[in-house]
């Protein structure tokens, strides 16, 4: 798997966070179907980590559902915590934290619920954030998600294929992989499966600018770093041109779908602390801390 820039992919995100709400209808989509499953789901935790949370869609539900519960949203990207930090109400505002999933400022044992929407096709890996879920998360807790698979934007791959060798669009790891990377962890009994959704577009510059707007830009490692020639991009286009139905371009989105949880004989490693929550304020900006203070 190729790694991610982090440093490239937090400079998109932070580029995107006005806009982001503005295009992201996909992502708010998958969102409300993955807390739709919460509903049946039977766990009153004390305190809920929204992994990933961007600009907060999903804190206003988080809140609102679990009100006595302490909420809990992580980004790497600063630019979008200054819109989550406006999420929630009086009674329940989230606490957000600015750091990397792969290494977590929380405590051991810390966390009864773990949301993330699609956020874990940006770790390098499953490995590292599954390990890290599994020691921050209670014995009896649970982990819910949404990421990406293979077949996403399977024809803008195609299409960029047909022009050279170079990493254009990030890969996405199949369903069975992330299962298994789960039961590495530790997890107990994961449940996976998958949606296929597909959106149009009149061009294919329309696809690559909502990308852009959403933060979803190329950070891999080994991504082309020079400027695409207007042949290049032009043959990018007619590659993709041959895909058009009924007046417009198709781009498929597989969206993977899990959740599994902590076993109760969970071994305790250290002390619990309650809440167990330690948040890095220096690297928040002070206007975007909310409820932080």
């Amino acid at each position: 798997m190729n790694p991610i820039d982090k440093n490239a992919a937090r400079r998109a995100f932070n580029a995107a966070a006005d806009d982001y709400d503005n295009f992201a209808v996909l992502q708010q989509e998958i969102a409300q179907r993955l807390l739709e499953r919460l509903d049946y789901v039977v766990l009153t935790p004390r305190t809920v980590l929204d992994l990933g949370c961007g600009t907060g869609y999903a804190l206003d539900d988080l809140t609102k559902r679990y009100r006595r519960a302490r909420v809990l949203g992580l980004d790497f990207a600063e630019g979008m915590l200054t819109h989550a930090r406006r999420r929630g109400h009086w009674l329940n505002r989230p606490r957000l934290i600015c750091a990397d999933m792969e290494t977590l400022p929380l405590a051991d044992d810390s966390i009864d619920l773990v949301v993330s929407n699609a956020t874990l096709q940006w770790a390098n890996g499953p490995d590292q954030v599954f390990g890290e879920l599994m020691r921050i998360l209670r014995p009896g807790g649970l982990l819910m998600f949404t990421t990406f698979g293979p077949d996403t934007l399977m024809e803008l791959r195609a299409a960029w294929a047909t022009a050279d060798s170079g990493a254009h669009v990030s890969p996405f790891l199949d369903m069975h992989d992330i299962g298994d990377a789960l039961v590495r962890a530790g997890f107990a009994d994961p449940v996976m499966d998958v949606e296929r959704m597909q959106v149009t577009y009149p061009n294919m510059r329309a696809l690559m600018r909502d990308l852009k707007h959403i933060g979803a830009n190329n950070a891999l490692v080994e991504r082309p770093r020079g400027m695409t020639g207007r042949r290049r991009f032009a043959a990018v286009e007619a590659a993709y041109e041959t895909r058009r139905q009924d007046g417009r371009l198709p781009a498929s989105w597989e969206v993977v779908h899990g959740h599994a949880w902590i076993s109760q004989r969970k071994a305790q490693t250290q002390f619990d602390t309650g809440d167990g929550v330690a948040i890095p304020l220096s690297a928040i900006p002070r206007g975007s801390r909310g409820g932080l203070g």
